[in-house]
């Protein structure tokens, strides 16, 4: 593993060993309150065109408990294609970093990264994809049950970055996905095809009633109706989603042992409710922190050799 842009790029056995490998530095680190410094004398350079709370510290603090140093690079500092082309920043961060890993608007702009860098691109998140999300909700679903395969996971809302990481990574550990949208926010017909290309092991279903798709759920996972750069639109995805919160009653619906994740923020009273946030059945929290634990894990593989 060269780079980590998406899921779907790399092998169920390469995303078993990033699992392996962050489930081994969590370990270590709740054990002894320390990690090995592997990253002495390390620099992960971090490019955020957006705001960020938890892949900004998950990234700077998984550096500094591997030794190293995450540098914080602001988007009115670098300019992706205003200030500098992205070739050049790709190029002179190479020359300075260990790493690269930037949370962009356009996913082109993190895949132009990775083909002229020669350190490590991660993909923070992009418009298109959160992989490192994903993973981490993989990691948290895989602690609670003790495994993956043959587990189902509803996505309820709509089918955005972090939907298509899922479904990929569904695919990847024989996982059936579930989309639950209503009409105009399910993947496209293009997001399809390249998912089922690349992911062609995927059991994927789309429901449009929300009873219906978590009625055989494990997992219940939904985000935001309204993105970053989305927020025109407001006012007609509050609409639209009307009847898509994941709240108790919704809950109620599914089998006793389902869970709930959302890679957060999340907005109360509408895409999940408070009750079912902060109730026995939330992973939230212990999701949130896998971000840390399996971007260490990452980055131990791809700037440390593990």
């Amino acid at each position: 593993m060269k780079h980590f842009i998406s899921i779907a790029d790399h092998t169920t056995q390469e995303l078993r060993h990033l699992l392996d490998i962050a489930r081994r530095l969590k370990k270590q680190h709740k054990e002894t309150g320390r990690n090995d410094p592997i990253f002495a004398g390390k620099t992960l350079a971090m490019i955020f065109e957006k705001p960020s709370l938890r892949t900004r510290v998950s990234f700077a603090v998984a550096m500094a408990h591997l030794g190293g140093e995450g540098l914080i690079l602001r988007d009115e500092e670098v300019g992706l294609d205003v200030r500098e082309p992205v070739q050049d920043v790709a190029r002179v961060l190479s020359g300075m970093c260990d790493g690269i890993m930037a949370r962009t608007f356009q996913h082109d702009k993190i895949e132009r990264l990775a083909k002229y860098a020669s350190v490590p691109v991660i993909n923070g998140l992009t418009d298109h994809s959160h992989p490192c999300q994903a993973m981490a909700d993989l990691m948290t679903i895989e602690e609670h049950f003790g495994d993956l395969k043959g587990r189902t996971l509803t996505f309820v809302g709509d089918a955005n970055n972090v939907a298509r990481s899922l479904a990929e990574g569904c695919g990847r550990f024989g996982m059936r996905f579930i989309m639950a949208a209503p009409a105009g926010y399910e993947f496209s017909s293009e997001d399809e095809d390249r998912i089922m290309t690349a992911v062609p092991e995927l059991d994927f279903v789309v429901e449009r009633n929300p009873e219906e798709s978590v009625r055989e759920a494990d997992v219940v996972c939904t985000d935001t109706w309204v993105s970053m750069g989305q927020e025109s639109q407001k006012q007609k995805r509050l609409s639209d989603f009307h009847g898509y919160i994941v709240d108790e009653r919704l809950m109620s619906v599914a089998p006793k042992h389902a869970v709930v994740i959302h890679c957060l923020p999340a907005y109360r009273g509408y895409e999940i409710s408070e009750a079912v946030l902060e109730g026995p059945q939330s992973l939230v929290y212990q999701e949130a922190e896998n971000r840390l634990h399996f971007q260490k894990g990452l980055l131990a593989v791809l700037m440390g050799g593990l």
